[in-house]
């Protein structure tokens, strides 16, 4: 079966990123506000921009867990590793932790193994690691393959029917 394929342009990634801060107003610890927000490096730093702005955050620190294989592919998916620890959110406890997406929960588990305080949220999630985030916006099926805007560029496509039938 060929992946399915949700592609997610600049103008529904910044929606998407401000539904998930209204959905994150009030649950903060310190006056229903975050002390800051953890973005998951590469996916989760535009959303953490938006979302920042959104809940007037000024403090952002960054985490790199390194998931995939030199070439990015999933299938070629390593040990997690972690690049870059976060040095200011302590356990986490009153931070916002937020990336992009959460798919095979690989990364959550290891950014939630250093900050277990924070509250983790993404906007889009998938079956399988949607139990180790606590906001997100969007569910996706565990065999869709997102394609941010960061990733993709406007070209032509086959309309779908031509290509579950196997025609091109």
């Amino acid at each position: 079966m060929a992946p399915r394929y949700y592609t997610v342009t600049w103008d529904q990634l910044h929606r998407d990123a401000k539904a998930l801060a209204w959905r994150l107003v009030g649950k903060g610890p310190v006056n229903g506000g975050f002390k800051g927000i953890v973005a998951i490096t590469r996916g989760g730093l535009i959303p953490a921009a938006i979302v920042a702005r959104e809940l007037d955050c000024r403090l952002i620190e960054s985490v790199s867990v390194i998931t995939y294989g030199q070439d990015g592919e999933e299938q070629n998916k390593g040990q997690p590793m972690v690049a870059k620890p976060p040095t200011a959110a302590g356990d986490g406890t009153g931070w916002l932790v937020l990336d992009d997406l959460v798919d095979t929960g690989t990364t959550a588990k290891v950014v939630r193994a250093m900050l277990p305080g924070a509250h983790f949220a993404t906007i889009y999630a998938k079956p399988a690691g949607r139990p180790l985030v606590d906001s997100f916006i969007t569910e996706v099926s565990q065999d869709t393959w997102i394609l941010f805007p960061w990733d993709t560029e406007p070209q032509f496509v086959a309309p779908i029917a031509r290509t579950a039938a196997g025609g091109g």
